[in-house]
């Protein structure tokens, strides 16, 4: 299975065109990039999840974008519709894809993420009254993901005698490689350490740089069999194997303590290195998620590339600086952090560029193997790819 196309919007605040034409847009000129027509797509895959924890409509073609939505307004003969109901959103709609082609659903499927940023507060809570689980958590102010994050991080800093100053290295990373991104919010604008140092404190120790930033934005990818892909004019990146985590535990919804996102991340990426036969020394390009800074030093250790607990050492030392002959490009692609909340899409692109030979300026010398990590380990997925067929 290979990815043999692609295209992605500029990321805005807000976009002056509605979500669903900015997706329109953006799936034909992936298509059209594959070297392919409408008519040759037969197959659609998405997750349309909004991630807010507000009270904003939820409305197709406006605040997301369904694959029978984008199905339906490309003018397409789908044989195939599907959206993956999850968090690791890329690694399920990759799935759904892939199963679709091997199984001879579909011949060529359009995978597609369409991001949406509300006019007013991105997470105003309008509750007046705690029901359900939340009963629970929101009446003494447990509410949103900021302090599904806090929860987790607090435990890591006590547990490693981790600081601030080294998830700074961090932000600076991933705005470095994102300010260099011509479609990315933060184009032009990197941070520095002590912007980041003197950022407002949002929820105890999170601060606004911590969190990616709300946007409008599009990502496609066009998907078929290795076979068809030879005769298309892009180089195919292979998809070699993908994994999925949930939490071990039951829990209370963003109830996350810190053992149960790494448990439930070892178990992820064992599967991972046994379905995709590589393992971590044979990864050159890993994207490692941050929706949330701390998911960087999460994903960092589950992945064996460092040992538990040494992720805040490992970056403050410049560990994960790209520029670096030694340094591990985990965020070469500017990531959440460094793009806008494009939900993984940044880290699914940076594998498809780098291994395509399509990076441009940022083109790597090496880069055969990537993985991109998706959401948080217990509640997400990781995909390896391929410059060369498995």
């Amino acid at each position: 299975m290979a990815i043999v196309g692609y295209a992605h919007s500029l990321v805005r605040r807000h976009a002056p065109e509605p979500l669903g034409v900015l997706a329109v847009d953006t799936a034909r000129r992936a298509i059209a990039d594959a070297g392919l027509e409408v008519a040759d797509v037969d197959g659609f895959v998405s997750a349309s999840m909004f991630p807010t924890a507000g009270a904003h409509a939820v409305e197709d073609g406006t605040s997301i974008v369904s694959s029978q939505w984008m199905a339906a307004h490309l003018g397409a003969d789908a044989r195939y519709t599907a959206g993956f109901d999850g968090v690791g959103a890329l690694t399920g709609s990759l799935a759904l894809g892939v199963n679709a082609v091997a199984s001879g659903t579909a011949d060529y499927v359009l995978l597609h993420r369409a991001l949406h940023n509300p006019v007013g507060s991105y997470h105003a809570n309008p509750m007046t009254a705690a029901v359900g689980w939340q009963q629970w958590t929101a009446p003494q102010g447990f509410f949103g993901p900021l302090q599904m994050i806090a929860l987790p991080y607090n435990e890591y800093l006590a547990r490693y005698g981790a600081s601030r100053e080294a998830m700074a290295a961090v932000l600076v990373e991933a705005r470095k490689n994102g300010a260099r991104i011509p479609w990315s919010y933060w184009h032009g604008k990197p941070l520095t350490a002590e912007e980041y140092l003197a950022a407002q404190t949002l929820v105890d120790p999170i601060c606004r740089y911590d969190c990616d930033i709300p946007v409008d934005g599009v990502a496609t990818f066009v998907l078929t069999s290795a076979e068809r892909a030879a005769d298309l004019p892009n180089k195919p990146v292979y998809i070699a194997g993908y994994a999925s985590g949930l939490p071990p535990r039951r829990r209370l919804a963003q109830h996350w303590p810190l053992d149960d996102i790494m448990d439930a991340g070892f178990g992820l990426v064992s599967r991972l290195w046994e379905r995709s036969g590589v393992g971590p020394a044979e990864i050159d390009l890993p994207q490692v998620y941050d929706g949330f800074s701390p998911f960087v030093y999460f994903w960092l250790e589950v992945l064996g590339l460092c040992p538990v607990g040494e992720a805040h050492r490992f970056v403050q030392a410049g560990g994960i600086d790209a520029d670096r002959p030694d340094g591990l490009p985990a965020l070469s692609g500017g990531g959440a952090l460094g793009n806008g909340r494009m939900h993984g899409v940044p880290q699914m692109l940076e594998c498809y560029l780098q291994l395509s030979g399509r990076a441009g300026e940022r083109q790597r010398d090496k880069a055969t193997i990537g993985v991109a990590c998706h959401s948080s380990p217990h509640y997400g997925g990781a995909v390896v790819y391929s410059a060369v067929p498995f």
